[in-house]
């Protein structure tokens, strides 16, 4: 009797053994190799298939460095395959690194975007783009409160009308955000970017845990189908090394009813990060996004006259009543 429960114990365990690797594995989630770039890079020659890359970027049998540790360097690297998934889930291994110990910058993003191969502003990419950029800002540019540290994840929507703002760290345009630090990390650092029907979640993976921390989560984005994936990256007169080790699109298994037809109008996102404060830089002496309004000036300037007036006639009395050639004689 005993050795019968023994084998139906025996029996339960491996069915249930069974049933969760079924349950983890069995799955219609896959890679799609059209979009995905690992080592080893290089086919032919210098030349990657299905990949572009542009400016400063250089091929290596272990990463592919966007931008080296050298100041104001641009380097991309861009997909030639439009994506036709509607649900999906991109992973990035990188590794941003450098000599810098307390200055060092400027960051790199990942693109989901209508134009491709195009240098810029944009963390090497360019600005009024059509598409999503998930963001890795390493510096802060803002010289107010930001509430939060960098390095500094966050996202944009753009349906090519929007300006990324450098001075204010995209911080009116942005989406959502989290602090990440990444940099020279002793671990592994990887990014999720998950799309599936409107919703968009960024991840990170840089403690070396082996699991995904959710960064921010945002429903009502809209980005339709065709678009290209690419990472960039930018220095300026700060440096770091900016390196991606891999990417990997994996197109989501979904049931019928959380599938949507596909969007084929201009990307859109019905909410943006909740607003903070923010201090206006004073580049330009007085703004009128500052603390001096156009009254104040001109009070300002209406005093400093009276007083270089009344300075002006003081001086006049002294120096009259001090001039002996000045004063009046009686005889």
């Amino acid at each position: 009797m005993a050795s019968d429960t023994g084998f139906i114990l025996r029996t339960l365990f491996i069915l249930l053994i069974s049933c969760l690797v079924k349950a983890t594995w069995n799955t219609k989630d896959y890679l799609k190799r059209e979009h995905t770039i690992t080592k080893p890079y290089t086919g032919a020659g210098m030349n990657i298939p299905l990949w572009d890359f542009v400016g400063t970027t250089m091929v290596t049998s272990n990463y592919i460095r966007l931008t080296p540790d050298r100041q104001s360097s641009q380097g991309a690297i861009w997909n030639t395959m439009p994506c036709r998934v509607r649900n999906w889930e991109l992973h990035v291994h990188f590794k941003v690194h450098g000599q810098g110990k307390n200055l060092f910058g400027d960051g790199f993003a990942i693109w989901y975007a209508r134009d491709r191969n195009q240098l810029g502003p944009v963390f090497g990419s360019k600005d009024y783009f059509v598409g999503l950029a998930v963001i890795a800002d390493t510096y802060s540019n803002h010289n107010g409160p930001h509430n939060h540290q960098h390095p500094y994840i966050s996202s944009m929507v753009n349906n090519g009308s929007m300006h990324y703002d450098h001075d204010l760290d995209g911080t009116h345009t942005e989406l959502a955000g989290c602090t990440s630090l990444f940099r020279n990390s002793d671990h592994d650092t990887y990014l999720a970017i998950r799309y599936e029907g409107t919703t968009l979640k960024v991840s990170m993976d840089v403690d070396g845990k082996d699991g995904w921390t959710e960064c921010f989560k945002v429903d009502g984005v809209r980005l339709p189908v065709g678009y290209y994936f690419g990472a960039s990256a930018a220095t300026g007169e700060l440096a770091d090394n900016h390196d991606i080790i891999s990417m990997k699109l994996y197109e989501l298994d979904l049931p019928e009813s959380g599938k949507e037809e596909e969007y084929r109008g201009l990307p859109q996102a019905e909410v943006f990060a909740a607003p903070r404060d923010h201090i206006d830089d004073p580049k330009g002496g007085f703004t009128s996004g500052g603390s001096w309004s156009g009254w104040k000036i001109f009070f300002v300037i209406v005093l400093i006259i009276i007083g270089v007036i009344v300075c002006g006639a003081v001086a006049f009395v002294i120096f009259n009543k001090d001039d002996p050639t000045k004063r009046k004689r009686f005889y």
